[in-house]
């Protein structure tokens, strides 16, 4: 069954994904977007080559002009429609989902994700079908074969970023881009800023060797190989490089969380007059800790990283993200970025001496249960009624579902965006208090 939502389009590739599916999202995106050029790249999955090509063939018949990436990260593909005169640019990925997915995200000429109203309209075109003229003169279809290094070397030139610094410490990182579109990205961006890379599952032309989110359970390979080789930490991706989670120099996952935790760490350090850091609801409390010790402020959002971006814009925010492990610099684009991640906590490393694995003991320590239950014929909004009696004592947040705050704690209920199902995350200083927040409101259902 095929998913649509703000985060663009998802489906089984070969079974939903079908020509006329995605004829029908080339002619939308081609009636929304401004005259001009539009971007194309994706992620090394085996159905995306096919999936690309007769999206591009589409956009040629109409008389639109594409520049083809090919495989590269779907941060490269905001950064390049941002950076130039694009019209936009599509990106083929199925994000976490496993390889048989696939899927469209769309990007706008400031390089952001189409937002609600842009998708709704989107939707819509592609539902009724609207037949558009082949043009007189096809689009040009022009080949890139650079912008990754373009990407890479606006990354090394941000003003936030000491390369100096992370150049001086000579760190050795492991690499594990799960075979994803930052298989070669990554490592050559750390290898600019003078880092020993061990590459781990970075080869394209090879399936995902695990379960492609970078979580905890799903990187224990590359935990392993930070502790065989003495690496200072190990770097974990998910499919599209957006994402970026952190393994420390004792063979330790920090959690996806905790990306954004570090990199702002590091930025509000050395950049304190930055009012606004902008999350998502769900995103863990200690970027609140974190920001209160450098005098700033965390702004929340709905799900969805169009929202932050939008919050960000709107408050002329620095920087931003989601406790996903996607991290967000204005400076350099409005969009998740894991190769910014990656120079954000190197830039982090450089201001201590002490390994990574101690300097992060230092940060706020919460812990995080996210559980999730089938919708089935409970009623969500009965769900909300009870949970505000029961939670009665707490700051209520009504932006995206329900979400529950004390000082050291928080609970969060709200339907995914994705999936039929309602999630439940909540968050503690031990997992025990996340736990049994999370079993009050089973308890409800």
């Amino acid at each position: 069954m095929i998913n649509r939502s703000i985060s663009g389009i998802r489906g089984l590739a070969d079974s939903d994904l079908s020509r006329e599916f995605i004829k029908s999202a080339a002619s939308g995106a081609h009636q929304l977007l401004n005259p001009g050029v539009i971007f194309v790249g994706r992620d090394p999955r085996p159905s995306g080559s096919d999936i690309s090509d007769y999206f591009i063939q589409t956009l040629l018949s109409f008389g639109r002009d594409v520049i083809e990436v090919g495989i590269a990260p779907t941060p490269t593909i905001q950064f390049m429609t941002a950076s130039t005169d694009a019209a936009g640019g599509i990106v083929v990925t199925a994000s976490h989902n496993p390889s048989e997915w696939n899927g469209l995200k769309f990007i706008t000429k400031d390089g952001t994700f189409f937002d609600s109203e842009l998708c709704g309209r989107l939707f819509q075109l592609m539902d009724t079908g609207i037949s558009i003229p082949k043009a007189q003169d096809r689009g040009l279809h022009l080949p890139d074969q650079n912008s990754i290094q373009r990407h890479i070397i606006h990354i090394v030139s941000l003003k936030c970023i000491n390369t100096k610094a992370i150049r001086s410490r000579n760190y050795k990182i492991v690499v594990d881009a799960v075979n994803g579109a930052g298989s070669e990205a990554i490592p050559h961006l750390l290898e600019s800023l003078g880092c020993e890379v061990i590459r781990l599952n970075c080869e394209t032309d090879l399936d995902f060797p695990r379960s492609p989110e970078p979580l905890p359970k799903n990187i224990t390979d590359l935990c392993s190989a930070v502790i065989e080789s003495g690496a200072d930490a190990g770097f974990a991706l998910d499919p599209d490089g957006d994402r970026l989670a952190i393994v420390s120099d004792k063979g330790i996952p920090l959690s996806e969380e905790y990306t954004l935790v570090m990199a702002a760490d590091g930025y509000l350090a050395e950049n304190s007059s930055n009012k606004y850091i902008v999350t998502n609801l769900s995103t863990t409390l200690a970027l609140e800790k974190i920001a209160d010790q450098h005098g700033s402020m965390v702004k929340r959002t709905p799900i969805g990283e169009i929202h932050v971006v939008n919050k960000m814009k709107e408050l002329e925010s620095e920087l931003g993200g989601e406790g996903n492990g996607g991290v967000i610099l204005s400076e350099n684009h409005y969009g998740r970025d894991a190769l910014v991640a990656s120079a954000l906590v190197l830039h982090r490393m450089t201001q201590t001496d002490k390994p990574l694995s101690e300097w992060f003991q230092s940060l706020p320590q919460f812990k995080m249960v996210k559980d999730r239950i089938e919708l089935g014929d409970f009623n969500p909004e009965e769900l909300f009624t009870k949970a505000k009696i029961v939670f009665k004592n707490a700051i209520i947040d009504s932006q995206d579902g329900l979400k529950f705050t004390w000082d050291d704690r928080w609970i969060h209920i709200r339907i995914s965006n994705t999936e039929p199902i309602m999630r439940i995350y909540s968050e503690g200083p031990t997992k025990e208090i996340a736990q049994n927040l999370a079993n009050k409101v089973k308890d409800i259902i």
